[in-house]
């Protein structure tokens, strides 16, 4: 096997999308190109995907269908339009990023033409809300996708010569319904763009008036399965305390929080819409603590980012953040879908904020660098036993 590696990724998700699966999509890639590795993405996208990466040579957009209630996945509809761009690239090993169409013929190729394959488990797709709230409104094809889509998970992910999961939580669950030997590897952090020197004082004037308040914020995708209902639940408890709660990103549920607000007459909470890749770390290192609610992520990259610019997190005890979060040390966990108790820690942290300090070094443990370390182990591995079966 040569030093240098020719890897694919394929993705159901990309550009315009900026969610978890994509920021992990563009560390890694960066990461391993800086150490001389080459990167290919096929990813499913539209016009917007194909004019965001129109100059970049080694990004292959197939035409996708867009999920009118999940936009930032699409269905490739010819995504075996790859094949001739593949056969010319002397690819060393595809990386599955999602399990979809464009997976599902990474996986196909992978088999045709003896390369190994990884598979990534970034998303629960498989949870019951989830697919009820994004995929379609038919009662019917909510059950039948239910009931399959964990049988459906392990059919792919059992092809994979091996897969990953982004935290030892979620290797738990998916040893839990019959996928075994998954390796951890967590997204990684660039620690450079995101640190403790960063000035956040002009977008913290901005954001609390030039006032005292103290500054609690959310960064993610605005969507149901982020409950962003009980940080809302949680600032009316605590209206009145001088707190300002800054809820940052664009999401499929933004008009539904931004009326749920407007209706609980929320005047110390405010919705930023998009935040820029360019003012994000600012928008960390502004803030006084970072909250995240949300019973969904495999990770919670954001609360790492957050912790590298040395703010403590308050998050639901819940996946991975029942992992990350360590009471007293870099945050606290509340009680999942309880606002009184998220109010309770964001409170408790925010009096006792000089006595978390552990954030730092949480962080570290998240650094793109030693990501990529154990990215490259799974492959060295996956290329190895491929080249032992020959």
């Amino acid at each position: 096997m040569a030093d240098a590696l020719n890897i694919a990724f394929f993705t159901d998700t990309f550009l315009p999308a900026t969610d978890g699966v994509v920021t992990s999509i563009q560390g890694f890639r960066k990461e391993l190109e800086r150490r001389g590795h080459h990167v290919y993405i096929f990813a499913s996208g539209n016009s917007s995907t194909k004019r965001l990466t129109e100059k970049d040579k080694n990004v292959f957009v197939l035409r996708g269908m867009r999920f009118k209630k999940y936009p930032q996945y699409s269905l490739a509809l010819f995504p075996f339009l790859a094949s001739h761009r593949l056969k010319n690239l002397r690819i060393d090993v595809l990386h599955a990023q999602t399990p979809f169409i464009l997976g599902m013929y990474a996986l196909f190729f992978a088999k045709s033409n003896r390369i190994p394959i990884v598979g990534s488990f970034h998303t629960l797709f498989t949870n019951k809300s989830v697919i009820k709230e994004y995929t379609t409104n038919s009662k019917l094809l909510v059950r039948i996708l239910v009931k399959y889509a964990w049988p459906y998970a392990q059919f792919f992910y059992s092809r994979c010569d091996k897969v990953i999961a982004p935290s030892a939580t979620i290797k738990s669950v998916l040893e839990k319904h019959s996928i075994d030997g998954a390796f951890t590897v967590p997204n990684g952090i660039d620690l450079e763009r995101f640190n403790s020197r960063i000035d956040g004082s002009k977008v913290r004037e901005r954001l609390t008036g030039g006032g005292s308040n103290k500054l609690v914020l959310y960064i993610g995708r605005l969507s149901k399965e982020k409950r962003i209902d009980t940080l809302l639940k949680a600032a009316r408890l605590l209206k009145g305390k001088k707190i300002t709660f800054v809820i940052g990103g664009t999401g499929p549920a933004a008009a539904l929080y931004q009326r749920m607000a407007h209706n609980m007459r929320l005047d110390n909470v405010q919705f930023t819409g998009f935040i820029s890749d360019e003012e994000l770390p600012r928008y960390y290192a502004a803030c006084d603590l970072f909250c995240l609610p949300s019973t969904f992520d495999t990770q919670g990259i954001v609360s790492i980012e957050a912790m590298a610019c040395n703010k403590p997190v308050v998050g639901a005890d819940y996946l991975a953040l029942k992992e990350l979060i360590k009471n007293g040390k870099n945050g606290e966990k509340f009680r999942p879908l309880d606002p009184h108790s998220c109010a309770r820690k964001i409170e408790k942290v925010l009096n006792h904020i000089d006595d978390y300090k552990g954030m730092l070094g949480t962080a570290r443990q998240y650094s793109v660098a030693h990501a990529t370390d154990l990215l490259l182990d799974v492959y060295r591995k996956a290329i190895d036993d491929s080249t032992n079966l020959s």
